[in-house]
């Protein structure tokens, strides 16, 4: 009995929650979208279980590791052997489509407004899905674009047309030597454009959109806006989040909204102006349009 009013007044709460955020959406002068991997998850972009076993089943059972974060820092004696799992990787989670239209129905519920997004993804969702590149920052790199791993420049490549190269032409976990990709200026090998420690290269692009990112934080720093969190969690708080709380504590007519699963909660200094929703993002979307 108590189970069941428990989990009944759990649903009109979150009902109302997101009436909520329906109405701090519709009535927002700008919306300033923040998303972390949660938002990916929530599309099917999951590195553990099945989609783990579809792909890397012979990785799995030559080297150990069971998902495919652990096979990213896996030390392969050979550039021939990590560019096969690299190479797969990249492909499987940068230039394959999610298997659910989360993304999709966020771009519904928001190509009317003005907005923009920060994103700590690298899998490049956004522009696949049709939002505007000139709204988009991705501050972490994109699987997409390889870089010098000294670095000797701050440059970058696109490198789709030599991943699937190498995943048609890999065999036995391994890359013909001749597709190895270096630097055409020193000669070192590439990797990954990737922020994970100081060599992390931020190009021309990369400045550009935090320029245009900063731009319209300055237009719209007086308007009421909605700032917009999905499935971020607490790896990297001070990009996305912290940002977020502050900027919605220093403008009255701000809201802040936070969609997560598990990790969904907001400071008490604005939890007058904020909605929290713990659950799928996916799910929430669907149920706001």
């Amino acid at each position: 009995m108590f189970p069941n009013r428990l989990r009944k007044d759990q649903e009109r709460s979150d009902i109302e929650k997101i009436r909520k955020l329906g109405k701090a959406l519709a009535e927002a002068e700008a919306v300033i979208i923040g998303v972390g991997a949660g938002l990916s998850a929530s599309a099917g972009f999951v590195y553990t279980g099945e989609r783990f076993q579809a792909y890397f089943s012979d990785f799995e059972e030559k080297y150990g590791f069971h998902d495919m974060y652990s096979g990213g820092f896996y030390p392969y004696k050979a550039l021939e052997e990590y560019w096969a799992y690299w190479s797969r990787y990249i492909y499987v989670n940068r230039y394959m489509d999610p298997p659910r239209p989360v993304y999709e129905d966020l771009l519904e519920l928001i190509k009317d407004k003005d907005y923009f997004i920060l994103t700590t993804n690298v899998d490049h969702c956004f522009q696949k899905a049709g939002f505007e590149k000139e709204r988009l920052f991705y501050t972490q790199g994109d699987y997409g674009l390889f870089q010098c791993s000294e670095p000797c420049c701050q440059e970058t490549w696109d490198n789709e047309e030599i991943i699937k190269q190498m995943i048609r032409l890999q065999d036995h976990m391994k890359i013909p030597s001749g597709l190895v990709p270096f630097c055409p200026h020193c000669g070192k090998p590439l990797t990954m454009n990737l922020r994970a420690d100081d060599t992390f290269v931020q190009d021309k692009g990369w400045y550009q959109a935090s320029q245009r990112y900063s731009r319209f934080l300055t237009e719209h720093q007086d308007e009421k806006i909605l700032f917009l969190e999905l499935g971020v969690g607490y790896n990297t708080p001070v990009i996305i989040k912290y940002p977020f709380w502050q900027m919605t504590a220093e403008n009255p007519k701000a809201v802040y909204a936070c969609v997560n699963l598990g990790e969904a909660s907001a400071p008490r200094e604005i939890r007058n102006r904020s909605i929290c929703i713990d659950g799928d993002i996916g799910n929430i979307l669907k149920k706001l349009k």
